[in-house]
């Protein structure tokens, strides 16, 4: 009975291994390139500490990335304090975190977006965090979306119930829709992550958490 069990577990191991090498073979280039993007992502060393010596060594492909986890480490998982907190940091800091938040919510379904969840509480930090980092394109982009939702905010908040169905229809006749294309075109005009990058090497000293 101990042999049958062993021989069992052998053809388990051995049918596993085939199973695994074969789903490898038949994946495509690029999901291959995914999973092993996806698992450096995964993997990623995150730094509860930043000094000038850590930030000089970190490439500009990860160096957002870095500055994004040390803060989310620094104001941890308040949400409820979450803007307070972002508040007391320095003026770098402020502006990374407010505009990397907005570009993010943009690209993903535009200013009605941003504005519908939670992020639209940096709506003015990320207008001034565009100023900060010399990016005045998107700065006055933003301050034209801001006024916008101040001036359709009470409309828009009768689709806030929580559902998707009343999330989808607040796009129907949105201004906020025309900016979109302006954002999305300003992209292939100025680069914001470079902008966010070089203020960052030029500012060193903001964004050390010793």
């Amino acid at each position: 009975m101990t042999l049958y069990i062993v021989l069992l577990i052998i053809v388990f191991i051995i049918f596993f291994v085939f199973w695994k090498l074969m789903g490898d073979t038949n994946k495509s280039k690029e999901e291959i390139q995914m999973d092993k993007s996806f698992e450096e992502w995964n993997n990623r060393k995150i730094y509860k500490i930043l000094t000038s010596e850590i930030i000089d060594s970190i490439s500009d492909d990860n160096l957002e990335q870095t500055l994004f986890d040390n803060i989310y480490e620094i104001i941890g998982n308040d949400y409820k304090n979450e803007l307070t907190n972002i508040q007391k940091l320095s003026k770098g800091q402020q502006a990374f975190w407010s505009t990397w938040i907005l570009e993010g919510e943009v690209n993903n379904g535009g200013y009605n977006q941003f504005y519908f969840n939670s992020s639209g509480q940096y709506a003015n930090m990320a207008e001034i965090g565009f100023k900060t980092i010399g990016a005045e394109k998107y700065a006055n982009l933003t301050s034209r979306a801001n006024k916008i939702y101040a001036e359709n905010k009470v409309r828009l908040a009768e689709f806030d119930d929580g559902t998707m169905e009343s999330f989808s229809e607040s796009y129907k006749d949105n201004p906020l829709n025309n900016l979109d294309d302006e954002f999305y075109e300003l992209e292939n005009i100025e680069s914001v992550s470079y902008l966010r990058i070089k203020y960052i090497r030029e500012h060193i000293k903001e964004f050390t958490t010793q």
